[in-house]
């Protein structure tokens, strides 16, 4: 398969993510949460209990509090997946080459039509993604499901939101999809999104006071015995809607006691003749942020 022309560029540069720059990375071991103070050292959080580090909604000054409370030591080399109790919400259709994926998966059975209108709608296409333990970490595998043929890797900029819809921080998000349950019909789109391993959050959550600039960089690069068959790139500036205007109509009508994620949609989308098969190798970078690796598994 020839390989776009777009390069892929992984991983921040070390300048962006120094404290004192309005950035904290915060991560998730086996041990406690850290706050990064420089590249490869931080701080354990071990006072602030897991389940309500993450909904604080003064997360960024906590943060910059602990991480010149005591001496940075060596983050530990296993990450997990940096969420708790949070549920995953996805938005749809956010990106015009989202859109046109949809509406080609759809057409053939008339359900082409309902992706073009709700791009230009008011209301979004949001929907649930995920319980906690079905997404995995960074370095985990994801999986795809053993009744579809058509599977693809959707790589997202993920909203951390608190219990008041506050925005706190940014992670990376792979949305996995089964392309041909989804297409055959739109009331297949629970089966085709929701299942064991389907999503990957990682690996970090960036904290800052300001949003993302429009310039941030979403990447996709996928190997295949170690040889690259899919890579693209977008950028925020592409998306169509606002972050807070889908964490408004996310928080509407629905509470989150423990806070939530959201993933803002797709902008990458391989060609039609692609689908991922077990042993390959998704990495997705966001500038500033990382990147997220998995590897691909099948059940059974």
């Amino acid at each position: 398969m020839a390989l776009p022309k777009a390069r892929v560029r992984l991983g921040p540069s070390s300048s962006s993510v120094r404290l004192g720059d309005h950035i904290l990375l915060l991560f998730r071991t086996l041990s406690s949460w850290w706050v990064q103070t420089e590249p490869g050292f931080g701080v354990p959080l071990f006072p602030e209990p897991a389940d309500t580090l993450v909904c604080r909604d003064d997360l960024f000054e906590y943060l910059t509090r602990m991480a010149g409370a005591s001496a940075p030591q060596a983050l530990p080399g296993k990450l997990l997946v940096p969420m708790h109790r949070q549920e995953v919400w996805a938005a749809g259709v956010t990106y015009h080459r989202s859109r046109a994926a949809r509406v080609a998966e759809s057409e053939a059975v008339g359900g082409g039509d309902f992706y073009d209108r709700v791009y230009d709608a008011d209301r979004p296409e949001l929907f649930f993604k995920a319980t906690p333990e079905r997404v995995v970490g960074p370095g985990a595998a994801v999986r795809i499901r053993r009744d579809s043929n058509w599977n693809v890797p959707e790589p997202e900029l993920a909203l951390l939101i608190s219990p008041t819809g506050k925005i706190l921080g940014y992670t990376i998000g792979n949305d996995m999809s089964s392309r041909d349950i989804e297409g055959a019909n739109p009331l297949y789109l629970p089966q085709a999104k929701t299942y064991d391993k389907c999503c990957a959050l990682g690996p970090c959550i960036l904290v800052t006071r300001d949003p993302l600039p429009a310039s941030t960089g979403i990447h996709l690069l996928i190997r295949r015995e170690r040889q690259a068959v899919f890579e693209g790139s977008t950028a925020l500036s592409e998306m169509k809607r606002r972050p807070e205007d889908l964490v408004g109509f996310l928080f509407r009508e629905a509470s989150f006691p423990n806070g939530c994620f959201l993933l803002t949609g797709t902008g990458i989308v391989p060609p039609d003749s692609f689908s991922l098969v077990p042993g390959d190798r998704i990495e997705i970078a966001i500038d500033g942020i990382g990147v997220l690796a998995n590897t691909v598994e099948r059940a059974g």
